[in-house]
């Protein structure tokens, strides 16, 4: 069985709010944001030279200070402070909240509908519009969503008794009636990168908007970078702990020294389990269940 032909779209005006323009397709695009790119996160091994770029380096040179260097030698390499590192920018990168939404567009091509997503926008992709739907209006008095909103709230005497999860039921429906009454279409992520449309297009030249998240190191408020040089500390006191813990004391001409291997440990899985907690609780934004 022939696999179905899969191509790189062709970008529709900008095409990516998180990359530069460098042709005209969305493959193309470079990621404006090269201090953090998912697609080389956590694939590094002991063979490859580690070269930290500018971003790296700060979260790098706060571990090694919080850690004591330079008065105290910290045994630490390069590539176990890029684990750390790679660690705490994908947690914070996979609970990414809605400030960090970027957009991209391209054009379909007619008899097509597998376009393959770079990597940065398939991580992260929240939500994707495909076609021009015939309810497309927003709910201005008048259409059809806007009748049907005001009428489930007069039929429940305006908010008396409601419940989140009648008014998720009711998205739900106005959901199914733009599927069945208007042209706009379904979509699928195969493989982690591949965006399957249907129905296929008939016609080259329609809309996709894509709408996916992406951690821009530029415009990131300096709580959030503050996080991710915690957590990545966190996880380096681990690896600090664990070097140390081989031996529980070092001798030496003043009677040796003692090691903290064990007190790093339990620091790190302290540390790691309240930043955790602070992400899912601060930084992560709840379920939106209504826009109006």
């Amino acid at each position: 069985m022939a696999l179905a032909p899969r191509v790189d779209p062709r970008l529709l005006g900008y095409g990516d709010t998180f990359g530069t323009y460098a042709g005209r397709n969305l493959g193309d695009t470079d990621i404006y944001s090269t201090a953090i790119d998912s697609s080389k996160l956590n694939i590094g091994t002991l063979e490859d030279g580690i070269e930290l770029n500018g971003f790296e380096r700060t979260i790098k040179d706060f571990i090694l200070a919080r850690l004591g260097h330079p008065v105290v030698r910290v045994e630490l390499t390069d590539f176990q402070l890029k684990t750390a590192i790679d660690e705490a920018i994908t947690h914070l990168d996979y609970h990414a909240p809605f400030w960090t939404t970027q957009m991209a567009a391209f054009e379909t091509s007619a008899g097509i509908n597998m376009y393959i997503l770079p990597t940065h926008i398939a991580n992260g992709l929240a939500y994707c519009t495909y076609k021009k739907s015939l309810l497309s209006l927003q709910n201005m008095a008048g259409t059809l969503e806007f009748d049907f909103f005001i009428k489930y709230f007069q039929d429940n005497f305006l908010f008396r008794d409601f419940a989140v999860s009648d008014f998720y039921l009711t998205q739900m429906h106005l959901e199914m009636i733009r599927k069945v009454l208007s042209q706009e279409g379904s979509w699928d992520l195969i493989n982690g990168n591949i965006l399957q449309l249907y129905p296929v297009p008939s016609f080259t030249g329609e809309t996709v908007i894509l709408v996916y998240r992406g951690l821009d190191s530029g415009t990131m408020h300096p709580y959030y970078r503050n996080w991710i040089q915690r957590y990545a500390l966190a996880v380096a006191k681990g690896i600090l702990g664990e070097v140390r813990g081989k031996y529980s004391s070092l001798p030496s001409p003043g009677g040796g020294a003692t090691l903290n291997g064990k007190d790093l440990l339990q620091a790190s899985q302290q540390e790691r389990e309240k930043l955790k907690e602070e992400l899912l609780s601060e930084i992560e934004e709840p379920p939106v269940f209504t826009l109006f």
